[in-house]
């Protein structure tokens, strides 16, 4: 069964999914649909709820609603992959009801809409690009970083695609690779540079700068075509070509450092920025009136 992680949005408020390929469904976590009808500030509040209600609906007759959902790893608050309780948007629907909320007729809309995005999604891609472009415009970034942000996605595509091509697995393999084209341009792992910017579940190149995003998109293309000319077959091969493509990122880093004084890796990240009153160009667009 091939599964896809990924966050949607409710509003501003995020909720980790999975794609099932096989089913055609996606599977919610369901402490964090619990977490937005409740508004509980902590996943830990959340997960306490569940666990009285699922007390409630066994002393109600109603537990086939619980035991029949699933547990699939998801990518949990500090960053490592944890069993969670995930339910289908039918088995979900059923939890709603039993939580009074004046956003459950809302969620349930959300729910259908978002099952009914990914399967147009399959048949059209450019609508997921179109969902994503909303999805960071809900939550604050300029059109300039957008396209960016959209601009990398493509580019890392087209990497995994050719590591998939030559045998590459997904999963730890991949954060190898990537590990060393993080270190061959910023001299940081994908762990160091999220402790950096204090991050855990969130995604690192999100929380990137316009700076960032450019020398991560070069390092990525330069791999890429690097890739595509050698062909390598080995996992060392794989290794050495990110670490090249790694390497003209580093370059083009400290030529940028040298002629504009300003430091390239940073440890600003974007709630950090929306929570400020400052203004800084690196998330907003860089003409004055707009901001």
């Amino acid at each position: 069964m091939s599964q896809q992680e990924a966050i949607k949005l409710f509003e501003t408020q995020k909720v980790r999914v999975i794609w099932d390929d096989e089913q055609e469904k996606y599977y919610f976590s369901i402490v964090d649909v619990i977490r937005v009808l409740n508004d509980n500030e902590t996943i830990r509040q959340a997960t306490i709820y569940w666990s009285v209600l699922k007390g409630r609906l066994k002393k109600e007759g109603a537990d086939e609603v619980f035991t029949n959902c699933k547990q699939l790893k998801m990518t949990a608050e500090d960053g490592k992959q944890r069993l969670t309780d995930v339910a289908d948007k039918e088995q979900l629907f059923r939890i709603i009801q039993s939580i009074p909320s004046k956003k459950a007729e809302p969620i349930k809309q959300w729910l259908a809409k978002v099952g009914a995005e990914r399967l147009n999604q399959m048949q059209d891609p450019e609508r997921g690009i179109q969902m994503s472009l909303q999805d960071y415009k809900r939550l604050g970034y300029s059109d300039n970083w957008i396209n960016q942000r959209l601009k990398s996605i493509e580019i890392r595509k087209d990497l995994t695609d050719q590591w998939d091509a030559h045998g590459v697995e997904e999963g730890v393999q991949y954060a190898t690779l990537t590990d060393i084209i993080y270190q061959a341009w910023a001299g940081l792992t994908a762990k160091e540079y999220k402790h950096l910017k204090g991050l855990h579940q969130e995604n690192l190149r999100d929380n990137m700068t316009n700076e960032e995003l450019v020398m991560n998109m070069l390092a990525e293309l330069t791999t890429t075509n690097i890739e595509k000319a050698e062909q390598p077959q080995s996992m060392s091969e794989h290794a050495h070509a990110a670490a090249r493509g790694g390497e003209v990122a580093k370059v083009a880093r400290e030529a940028f450092e040298q002629q504009t004084g300003k430091k390239v890796v940073s440890p600003l990240n974007a709630k950090d920025y929306f929570d400020s009153l400052q203004p800084h160009i690196d998330f907003e667009d860089e003409d004055p009136k707009k901001q």
